[in-house]
């Protein structure tokens, strides 16, 4: 099964270098947490941890250019985002458990990589830590919040596809009925509020970069 999100993973990210928006040159929009995200919802932090070492390492040998510094940042961007998400959500296995374990991740992502990004930069871009720090809040802050929060519109839109299509091949146990018509009930709006979170933030981000 790892195995199996590794190969996902690695797709979704070399299909997300085709896009065509970085911020600063550097800065790029990869979804690869999102099936990193769903695997630590189905078993758990450590799978996905294991899933996010595997995959960037991979990236780094194949069609990475940032070596062993984009290495670190991968795996720090991605366990930051998916471990606190794992962990409330098997605490609390609802909605509200993974709707509260998402942002926890977005926060925890967004507050990690601000650290490491005045840590690291600098020594990647050969600039000075004071623009570094003079960038954090215009620029470091706002991209990983919607970085973040579209991996999270994502991953609540493909979570319960990506369940039903493996339990369809019996890759996973089926679930028992009950509740089921509570879950029901609550796709609708939950599939629109998604979509349009990460409608929106689509836009912010075509607007912050000036291409519309």
């Amino acid at each position: 099964m790892i195995g199996m999100f590794c190969a996902l993973s690695y797709a979704v990210m070399a299909l997300s270098k085709l896009i065509p928006v970085n911020v600063m040159g550097f800065l790029s929009f990869d979804f690869k947490d999102v099936i990193i995200a769903i695997c630590g919802f189905m078993f758990g932090p450590l799978p996905a941890v294991i899933v996010s070492v595997i995959v960037s390492f991979i990236e780094m040998i194949t069609i990475s250019s940032t070596a062993w510094i984009g290495f670190l940042m991968n795996v720090l961007s991605t366990c930051a985002f998916v471990v606190p998400a794992a962990v409330i959500y098997k605490s609390r296995k609802k909605f509200s458990g993974a709707l509260i374990g998402l942002i926890a991740g977005v926060l925890s992502m967004t507050a990690i990589m601000l650290l490491w990004n005045w840590l690291i930069t600098p020594l990647y871009m050969g600039t000075p830590r004071e623009v570094v720090v003079g960038l954090l809040m215009p620029v470091f802050l706002p991209f990983n919040l919607i970085k973040g929060g579209m991996n999270a519109a994502l991953t609540v839109l493909l979570y319960k596809p990506v369940v039903t299509a493996l339990r369809k091949a019996r890759l996973l146990p089926q679930s028992s009925s009950s509740g089921a018509s509570k879950r029901r009930s609550i796709t609708v709006p939950v599939v629109i509020a998604s979509v349009v979170v990460f409608a929106s933030l689509v836009l912010i981000v075509l607007v912050w970069q000036k291409i519309i």
